[in-house]
């Protein structure tokens, strides 16, 4: 299974990406979590003491994967053998750091962003493992090929009108790379009217649940920890058997 999580900041992706990412290796499956947001903080969630160098910084390696950082470079460089040589692995999960590209101006095509987009190709169209990934809004490296491997984009939203407005840009995202698998996880829900809040604005995509605003949560975010809240691990458990429901319906 391979899922992309994406939403604005502070919605709670990288909290829902590590639970899915600890039921997936509890359960025995080889797990690679990849940390895609400019702002990684994947491993604090996962337990795990420190984080993997970002690769987008290390551009001795691209410049020799691509065999250029300026003007013309390959399109295919080999990223085969990145997962295993700069991860981290811990409680049978393991953890890729990609980082963010600060490079104003330089658009997807810039060189560090191309290497970035083959090494997530690679992934969830070549690899066996369980891929989770943790998106920042933008999608900035899932192409139109990564998206053929993807079994789902979840997209986490609050009931605030900047969370859903950041939704809907996601899904018109989504739709320009050909990602037509998008499901909505609503998150900080303290009501059925802050729901349906969500389904009115998210109308179109499937929201698989809601999940209420989490004091464990909080505490965890606030002091660097692993999730453990019982009530979020169970329904995501029921997220990731959702989703694959569908896909094996879909592949009958």
């Amino acid at each position: 299974m391979k899922i992309a999580v994406t939403g604005k900041g502070g919605v709670g992706k990288t909290s829902l990406t590590a639970l899915f990412a600890r039921i997936a290796a509890g359960r025995g499956n080889p797990v690679l979590a990849i940390d895609a947001d400019p702002n990684p903080n994947l491993h604090l969630a996962l337990g795990f003491p420190s984080a993997p160098p970002p690769l987008v910084g290390m551009k001795q390696l691209i410049e020799e994967r691509l065999g250029s950082l300026e003007g013309f470079f390959r399109l295919n460089p080999r990223v085969d053998d990145i997962p295993e040589q700069f991860s981290l692995m811990k409680d049978g999960i393991r953890l890729l750091v990609m980082g963010g590209i600060d490079q104003g101006g330089a658009g997807c095509a810039c060189p560090q962003s191309a290497f970035l987009r083959s090494l997530l190709q690679h992934v969830m169209l070549e690899r066996s493992d369980w891929v989770f990934i943790d998106c920042e809004a933008g999608l900035e490296h899932l192409g139109r090929a990564t998206a053929r491997g993807a079994d789902a984009l979840i997209v986490v939203v609050e009931p605030s009108r900047s969370s859903m407005e950041t939704g809907l840009r996601i899904r018109q995202l989504a739709a320009e790379i050909g990602l037509s698998r998008l499901y909505v996880v609503g998150n900080k829900v303290r009501d059925p009217e802050e729901r349906g809040l969500i389904e009115e604005a998210m109308a179109g995509m499937k929201v698989l649940t809601c999940l209420p605003e989490s004091a464990e949560l909080r505490r965890a975010s606030s002091r660097g920890m692993q999730v453990l809240d019982p009530v979020l691990t169970g329904a995501a458990m029921g997220i990731l058997e959702e989703i694959d429901a569908a896909g094996i319906a879909g592949r009958g």
